[in-house]
């Protein structure tokens, strides 16, 4: 339909009836305006649509504020055409175009418009001029412009834009003189097209400035762009561009808004120097989905030059519109402040209501969801099948899905959400509440569905197992109920056999004995029987679930259970798992496991067990040359009344690892063994006695010598641990020789001992003393140090070789000097003469004798030497840690520097020096070995403070 704004009330639109081709007039058809009431009324018998007291503005229609058509303006209505009783219901939607009419007269962005022209432009030039804007469109529209009084020099031009616009021009008709004038004033009016025509006129001032050729030129005509609505205020749009090819202040920029309407300054700013679009406040889609508007851009230039740029700014849409449900009445049925009376015999899938959802975002934002929630017997149906149909704008019925029944239900609260398909989605809810009217029609109603019971086994026959009763909605005979046993639709077994119910009572009663380990649950249907006539019925599931009680012992897996562990394990490690169960359930089932002492009381507080798993905890670490097994018993406890309990036995045996070092029985570290010089080879000087306390190949042995063999004397066997000489004894061989012995087990890993085999080579052991104290100070001698024979036998060697080099130095300087005082006499007899045969009286090259029998000073006390009991033994002068040293055979105290020195005893020149080896310039560093400390790499190792059965103990590895 179309209808002219401004119009008066009642004026006549069309009738509904005629145009849809429905005959009225008998009543059986009535018609009723759904929507559109605002404005709009309808016959509800004759179906004449005409219009309400509320006048109808074009302009002033929100749906029609950026509408530039005027055949897209309109009113939407929605008619209900409603059968007879509403029997059926059809829904038609309408639409009434709104007709412009010239109630606008066009107007001036101002009341005084500013051009400026520059002198000597050319005749014909032509300078664009501010338009106006008219709300109306069309024939009432802006149709002309006009100059009242022309000048001279200028002409006023119309012309038509690709927008469809009217722009004014002003041309320049004579030559422009600043000199002469600078400054025009006109009027200009403008003129609509409607019958009467409306105008209006502003004051157009020109003003001529000096010469400025050149134009700012945009990059682009066009400028399109897309923003985001909801943009906060600042946000960025775009940049526009301009160039001009003047210099100076004919160059200088400044964009302004040209043709842009009251929306546009309102939301956007334009920065005049950057040219840069932001947004000055929010905008919203749903308000402004296009923004088309000019940007100038104009030189500083007197008078300034223009270009003019469109901007197209599309405003994207943003979820931010929740969607709208609107519930409204449809055919007869009431619906009055939300709440709907429905019978409840109405037939299914009749309507009740008119569900209208709507959502103002666009495209996916407002594609609308609509649904009801929860478990009712409504649903929501398309009200239209047209394919035309808005996807933010739809209309539903609401039909009944199910059978209505008062005594149920007797109010449904139909909750209708709507979520649009936006990211992050938008959903709002409406709800209408249904209130059912009464009719009789209920069968007798449980009050579970499946009753569950919990019944004792070892019961007497005849016991009460429970109760179940029925109630129906109903009054009199109908309400009058009977019960009886069916079989469970999910068993074809009969309950007769073992239950059986009490008809009108409802007790359920056993005939047997249960017993919860053959069976533990039964289950059988009980059916309620109301005696109206037909008669209805009910029915319920009865569960009977058998409880137990504590009839049977606890049982373990096995009668002995067999574990073994290594020893050294730590304490409060796991050493085994017991399985035990029991037939019962609950406290029944519920174990306790203890630990009960063996017959020797083994276990007494070493074991413990966990009750949760059955696994077995040793509180110590086992030690298997302790003890190498342990037998005990586990007991466990059921939680029933009384308890009953069983045991079992367990039995522990602890394997070996290796945890012990061998241990040298022989020989001691301080003692020592006599080796005569003319021994043979293969002799057994010794052998070495070393045991181990683990088993197997921690156990198995082997020796080796590693260290204080330099000369490759000896060799020891890996097996037996026996000393054999294998090497020629020689004199530098003599005296004590220390020999370090390992001894290795063979376990992963190793395990080692070290000790020391003293042998001292000698024809007799003439001063036992002495070489226990040689032994003795070995011991404070690091292990990487050899001691092995007579260390100055090549030392006297070196010795004699260095005093031979000297001796003959000295004759060589002699013999110069023999040779110089032999020339110089030369000359003397050359002048007195030679006498033949005269002898020197003195011999320059006699050797003075040396008493080699010269005996050693006494000391200050004319105490003489303490002789030897062995004259063929060594005494060793060693330093003391002062800086003092001791003298072997007299105890002096000396007061020289820490060297030691050496001297024979009561000796002749031959008797061979056999313990100069042990002399030291140094007091020695105490140094403690540990069990497990390393050996390998030490530079200063020594044996230090040993006991005489001291061994050391290593990790296997080689002293070097």
């Amino acid at each position: 339909y179309r209808l002219a704004e401004e119009g008066p009330a009642d004026i006549r639109i069309g009738n509904v009836a005629s145009d849809l081709g429905i005959v009225t007039g008998s009543g059986e058809v009535t018609f009723s305006l759904e929507s559109g009431s605002d404005y709009l009324k309808i016959d509800n018998m004759t179906g004449e649509l005409s219009t309400t007291e509320r006048r109808i503005d074009r302009e002033k229609l929100p749906q029609c504020q950026m509408i530039f058509d005027e055949n897209e303006c309109f009113l939407d209505f929605e008619v209900s055409v409603i059968g007879p009783s509403q029997s059926w219901v059809d829904l038609f939607e309408g639409r009434v175009i709104i007709l412009d009419i010239n109630d606008n007269t066009p107007t001036f962005p101002s009341p005084v418009l500013t051009l400026t022209v520059e002198e000597n432009r050319p005749v014909g030039t032509l300078y664009l001029l501010p338009t106006a804007t008219d709300r109306d469109f069309g024939r009432n529209g802006i149709e002309r412009y006009e100059l009242l009084q022309e000048p001279s020099v200028f002409e006023l031009q119309v012309a038509d834009t690709l927008d469809g616009e009217k722009q004014p021009q002003l041309i320049v008709k004579g030559a422009l003189d600043r000199e002469q004038r600078d400054s025009y004033e006109l009027s200009l009016r403008v003129r609509d097209g409607g019958d009467p025509a409306r105008s209006s006129q502003a004051i157009l001032r020109v003003l001529i400035t000096d010469v400025n050729d050149n134009s700012p030129r945009f990059e682009k005509s066009v400028y399109e762009a897309d923003l985001a609505e909801n943009s906060s205020p600042g946000t960025p749009i775009l940049q526009l561009r301009a160039t001009d090819l003047d210099v100076g202040v004919n160059g200088q920029i400044e964009y302004v808004f040209g043709a842009a309407t009251e929306s546009v300054r309102r939301l956007l700013r334009l920065d005049e120097t950057s040219g840069w679009l932001s947004v000055l406040h929010r905008i919203d889609r749903e308000e402004v989905n296009q923004l088309r508007f000019t940007v100038m851009a104009r030189d500083r230039g007197q008078p300034p030059k223009t270009d003019k740029a469109t901007v197209v700014l599309n405003i994207r849409d943003e979820n931010d519109n929740v969607p709208t449900i609107d519930i409204r009445k449809i055919g007869r049925i009431p619906l009055r402040d939300g709440v709907a009376s429905v019978a409840e015999d109405v037939l299914v899938d009749t309507p009740i209501a008119l569900v209208q959802v709507s959502d103002r975002d666009q495209g996916e934002n407002g594609v609308v969801t609509c649904t009801v929630v929860g478990d009712v017997p409504f649903q929501l149906k398309p009200a239209s099948e047209g394919e035309g149909e808005p996807q933010n704008k739809r209309k539903y019925f609401l039909h009944t899905s199910a059978p209505l029944d008062y005594e149920a239900v007797r109010d449904y609260n139909v909750v209708i959400v709507a979520v649009d398909s936006g990211s992050p989605s938008l959903s709002s809810n409406n709800s209408l509440l249904v209130r059912v009217g009464d009719t009789n029609d209920n069968p007798p109603m449980f009050s579970q569905a499946v009753l569950e019971v919990s019944f004792p086994e070892n019961n007497l026959p005849g016991e009460r197992v429970a109760t179940v009763v029925a109630t129906d909605a109903d009054s009199g005979k109908n309400a009058e109920i009977t019960y009886s046993l069916e079989a469970s639709p999910l068993s074809s077994e009969a309950p007769g056999s073992i239950f059986s119910i009490d008809p009108d009572s409802g007790d359920v009663s056993v005939q047997a004995v249960l017993d919860r380990e053959q069976r533990d649950t039964y289950e059988f249907q009980v059916t309620a029987r109301d005696k109206g006539v037909p008669s209805l019925q009910g029915s319920t599931t009865v569960v009977v679930r058998v409880s137990d009680r504590n009839d049977n012992e606890p049982r373990f897996m096995q009668d002995v259970f067999t574990f073994y562990v290594k020893e050294n394990l730590q304490p409060n490690s796991p050493v085994g798992m017991v399985t035990v169960m029991d037939f019962d359930k609950g406290r029944n089932a519920e174990l306790s496991l203890s630990i009960q002492p063996g017959d020797h009381d083994q276990a007494a507080g070493i074991f413990s067990i966990e009750n949760d798993t059955g696994t077995i905890f040793s509180t110590v670490s086992f030690d298997r040359e302790q003890q190498t097994s342990y037998t005990f018993k586990v007991k466990a406890v059921d939680g029933g009344e009384p308890p009953r309990s069983a045991t079992a036995t367990v039995s522990l045996f602890v394997m070996d690892e290796n945890d012990n070092a061998p241990t040298v029985t022989f020989p001691s570290n301080s003692s020592y063994t006599v080796l005569p010089p003319s021994s043979n080879m293969r002799t057994v000087v010794a052998t070495v006695v070393a045991t181990d306390a683990d088993t197997g190949l921690n156990a198995d042995l082997n020796y080796s010598i590693v260290g204080g063999n330099p000369f490759k004397l000896f060799e020891i066997d890996p097996a037996s641990g026996v000393v054999s000489l294998v090497g020629k004894l020689a004199p530098k061989h003599y005296g004590l020789h220390r020999l370090v012995v390992q001894v290795n087990d063979s376990g992963q890993p190793p395990q080692s001992t070290t000790a020391l085999l003293h042998v001292f080579v000698n024809e007799s052991l003439s001063n036992a003393t002495v070489v226990e104290s040689q032994v003795a100070r070995s011991l404070h001698i690091p292990l990487a140090q050899d001691i092995a024979g007579d260390p100055s036998y090549e030392l006297s060697k070196q010795r004699l070789s260095i005093v031979i080099g000297v001796v003959a130095g000295i004759m060589t300087v002699i013999l110069l000097i023999l040779v110089v005082v032999m020339a110089r006499y030369c000359r003397s007899k050359g002048k007195h003469g030679y006498e033949a045969g005269k002898k020197d009286h003195e011999d320059f090259f006699t050797p003075q004798q040396h008493d080699k029998a010269k005996k050693p000073k006494k000391d200050k006390k004319g105490k003489k030497g303490k002789q030897p009991l062995y004259s063929s033994i060594v005494t060793v002068e060693a330093s003391k840690p002062n800086g003092q040293r001791y003298d072997s055979v007299n105890e002096k105290l000396s007061d020289s520097p820490g060297i030691g020195r050496y001297r024979s005893v009561n000796g002749g020149p031959g008797s061979p020096d056999l313990a100069r080896h042990y002399k030291s310039s140094s007091p020695l560093p105490t140094v403690q070995l540990h069990p497990q400390s390393p050996t390998a790499g030490k530079k200063h190792q020594a044996v230090q403070d040993l006991p005489p059965a001291n061994t050391f103990v290593g990790a296997g590895d080689n002293i070097s």
